[in-house]
């Protein structure tokens, strides 16, 4: 990613950048030199801002639109901006609260991811987004087998966030009561408090290793187990879309249609969400950078959340790049940490 390392500046320009970033931010108009000579703080004439804020424009940091003589930081510029320049303050303690409170309140995890998505959008303005965590990552509590016809069976299984998913899947064969009760009281008592993935895997090899009367129990339970607890298809919750329509920025019905369509379409979005799960901390994806035409012009403040040690999922917000970072950056981290402790699993 382009950064200050690769636009090194004096304090000056540094200054010059900043002031010209933030002023842009707040108006949404070219800065022009008069305007920094006024609001930089810096001793020195207007021609040397004016040579300063050419030499920025010729490393790629700002541009000139052709109907103004100011200018306007380019995508380089907030990059170098959000990486070396910006001074982000943590949230009012008023603002945690709000968080806590109305985080606390959800129940589920639907509901809960829900709130956190309409919260950030709410406290930025722009649009929150957070990826669903596959209920593979996820402790079950309880588990239950029904026989409908046939070879069809219903699973119905409580998570430790106490949602319940009712499965229903073909097996091989048909099984009796009995046996459903048996596997169902093996899951329950061996696995019960372990992520789904790690419970498959569990089966495997003690099936690998058992004997005798145990064989027979684990390859049903293989069975069952395998077709019951497969992942679920939540992806990524969307809110705030609408808070778009009639920022300036984004004044272009064919440009905000795109951008509404690869909302719809999730898929992009979705993936490069999935591209920040390993990455602790907040990343910022600024224009070409999220590789996605649609977004062109915008940006992506994203953070990670997770619990027992787990990355679940990723939590973020979506707007133009002439955002304030300095105030979407700590909402979409405090939110991010809250999520993931509101998703811990009770002891």
């Amino acid at each position: 990613m382009p950064s200050e390392r690769r636009h090194p500046l004096d304090p000056r320009a540094r200054q010059l950048l900043r002031t010209l970033i933030g002023r842009h931010i707040q108006d949404g108009e070219p800065v022009g030199s008069q305007t920094l000579a006024k609001h930089a703080g810096l001793d020195v004439s207007a021609a040397t801002i004016r040579n300063i804020l050419a030499d920025l424009e010729e490393a790629g940091l700002l541009a000139s639109p052709h109907t103004s003589a100011g200018r306007i930081p380019t995508a380089q510029g907030y990059r170098v901006f959000v990486d070396s320049l910006l001074q982000v303050k943590p949230l009012r303690a008023s603002e945690m609260d709000r968080l806590r409170g109305e985080l606390g309140a959800a129940g589920g995890q639907h509901s809960l991811l829900g709130s956190a998505s309409e919260l950030v959008s709410a406290m930025t303005h722009f649009v929150g987004v957070v990826s669903v965590p596959s209920r593979e990552q996820l402790a079950f509590r309880h588990i239950d087998f029904l026989p409908l016809d046939g070879q069809r069976l219903m699973a119905i299984i409580v998570f430790a966030d106490h949602e319940v998913q009712n499965r229903i899947f073909q097996t091989r064969r048909s099984f009796q009561l009995g046996e459903l009760e048996r596997v169902a009281n093996y899951l329950n008592q061996q696995f019960a408090g372990r992520p789904l993935g790690d419970i498959r895997a569990a089966l495997v090899e003690e099936l690998r290793h058992a004997r005798d009367e145990m064989e027979a129990l684990l390859s049903h339970t293989m069975e069952l187990a395998e077709q019951a607890l497969v992942p679920g298809d939540e992806d990524m919750l969307l809110a705030g879309q609408n808070r778009l329509i009639g920022v300036q920025d984004l004044s272009d019905l064919d440009r905000l249609r795109e951008l509404f369509e690869a909302f719809a379409r999730k898929r992009e979005i979705l993936q490069l969400l999935e591209r920040t799960m390993r990455a602790p901390g907040v990343r910022i994806f600024i224009g070409e950078e999220t590789g996605l035409a649609p977004l062109e012009g915008m940006s992506l403040v994203t953070a990670p959340y997770g619990a027992g040690g787990r990355t679940l999922g990723v939590l973020g917000v979506i707007g133009p790049s002439r955002m304030a970072y300095e105030r979407v950056i700590p909402v979409v981290q405090a939110t991010a940490s809250l999520l993931g402790a509101a998703l811990q699993p009770e002891p």
